[in-house]
């Protein structure tokens, strides 16, 4: 007769984690993505406040500025996973969103003076300093949250995603709109930023070991389920490069997270000047309608939760077939519908609106498609495998707003439009065949604490390890010698 399990308070501490990268992942997206709508007020006044300066920028220097987070973006994840191994998440997690913050409290003032370029510089900053969040993320949610509550607590996490994308886009064109005008887009993410580092600090931990609220009911739950040693917390495991490089489910994790950048950077950082451009829609309504596809996407992201939960709780599926289905809904829905996209001009706005919504909602299935898969092939090094997996993707987004700027000479022109979308359709459906074929939730041998100790009495023992006479006589002898004193002792 099986008792139920004491896990603590109905919300607990794993659950005041989850909520705090909810409202990090938040943040993050609010000063990363604003940029989309602030380049659109700044060039194009008239629609906005036209008491802020204006700015002549060419469609390729904006998308120099739309990609240049990314320049910075990319060469800090593999740091921030070896920071939050070495120096734990909450330190590092803390100086990441403070300096993104710091950034966007400056930005105008850099605008000022420089320009785009200028403009392009502080991204760049800014990216660094958020590079080193997202590892940190896939650490602290593999150390907080018991196996039987990850898709839970790991979706619910992302759909910060979902609500940064929406009050990027959203809250954005209104404070654009308002006496604050573009410069206070930059000033209210920054608020914003210091605001979550302040409640980081206040009730954020490493692991539950260390935090001062969780009860002992709630420690031992999570402690337990995770089935580690006892000086886990206080160990460093050895990572095993080799091992994860040559994972054919890992490569295949990489690859379809590349083309999911690629489809969804294509949507955050073009729909505002694709509205603008082709379908002749001002800042306001520009501003409701660019965000509607990504509140959709919110709403969805918990239908998603929910519809997951029901299916795990009821084993109608293993967790491989739950990431494999769930992630070709989010890649394949959307790659049919972009190709529909490029063919409507303003005459069928409502089409092309209703469309674009539904591509960017169905594609919140991602997050439990694919999103969290990095913990499930390896708990141990989570952070290190989304270090690798953001830099590869995070690549991406440099690359999309380049090709946009070379493919879009004319705004207005929707035949330029419809090749940018067709491009991102094929990504999202070549990369979700081969997560399909490749792609697994089954947690890999590498993952094991000891797993490169193991290794080496292998490689002592084989083919390759040749033995000289000598050595094999004293070998012999040795063995004689205990079969005689066993003997002896019975």
């Amino acid at each position: 007769m099986s008792s139920e399990i004491n896990k603590g308070p109905v919300v607990g501490m794993r659950h005041v984690q989850a909520l705090l990268i909810f409202l990090n992942i938040s943040v993050m997206f609010l000063g990363r993505l604003n940029v989309g709508v602030s380049v659109v007020a700044m060039t194009n006044a008239e629609t906005t406040n036209p008491d802020f300066p204006e700015y002549d920028w060419t469609e390729a220097e904006k998308s120099y500025i739309l990609s240049s987070f990314f320049w910075g973006y990319i060469f800090t994840q593999f740091l921030g996973g070896y920071l939050c191994k070495r120096y734990g998440v909450k330190s590092v997690m803390f100086w990441g969103v403070f300096g993104s913050g710091v950034c966007s409290t400056v930005t105008p003032l850099f605008i000022g003076f420089g320009e785009w370029q200028a403009y392009c510089g502080i991204r760049v900053l800014m990216g660094l300093a958020q590079g080193v969040v997202f590892p940190c993320i896939h650490q602290h949610l593999a150390k907080w949250s018991p196996p039987a509550e990850r898709n839970r607590l790991g979706a619910l996490a992302h759909t910060g995603i979902e609500c940064g994308n929406v009050i990027a886009m959203f809250l954005s064109g209104m404070i654009a709109k308002s006496s604050l005008g573009w410069p206070g887009i930059s000033y209210i993410s920054a608020g914003f930023a210091f605001f979550w580092c302040a409640v980081w600090f206040a009730f954020s931990a490493n692991d539950p070991t260390q935090s001062r609220f969780i009860g002992e009911a709630e420690l031992h739950y999570i402690e337990s389920s995770l089935k580690h040693n006892e000086n886990y917390h206080k160990t460093i495991i050895p990572i095993p490069w080799k091992a994860i490089w040559t994972s054919a489910p890992f490569l295949a994790l990489l690859i379809v997270r590349c083309s999911q950048n690629w489809g969804l950077s294509t949507l955050q950082a073009e729909i505002p000047s694709y509205m603008n451009g082709v379908l002749d829609m001002d800042m306001k309504s520009n501003a409701f309608f660019s965000a509607l596809p990504f509140f959709a996407m919110w709403l969805m992201s918990y239908i998603y939760i929910i519809a997951a939960d029901v299916l795990m709780s009821r084993n109608s599926v293993s967790l491989t077939v739950l990431r494999k289905s769930f992630n070709t809904i989010a890649f394949w829905i959307p790659a049919a519908t972009l190709v529909g996209i490029g063919f409507l001009g303003k005459e069928q706005k409502n089409y092309a609106i209703a469309l674009m919504t539904i591509s960017v909602g169905v594609n919140s299935a991602q997050t439990i498609g694919s999103i969290l898969n990095t913990i499930d092939l390896s708990e141990n090094h989570a952070s290190i495998l989304m270090g690798i997996v953001n830099t590869a993707a995070n690549f991406v987004p440099i690359v999309t707003p380049l090709v946009v700027g070379w493919i879009v000479e004319d705004n207005s022109d929707r035949t330029e439009w419809q090749i940018v979308f067709i491009i991102a359709s094929v990504f999202f459906f070549v990369g979700n065949c081969i997560y399909l074929v490749f792609g697994t939730a089954v947690t890999q041998p590498w993952d094991a604490e000891d797993y490169l100790q193991l290794r080496e009495p292998e490689l002592a023992n084989g083919p390759s390890s040749q033995k000289t006479p000598k050595e094999e006589s004293s070998l012999k002898i040795n063995e004689n010698t205990k079969d005689k004193s066993i003997a002896i002792s019975r």
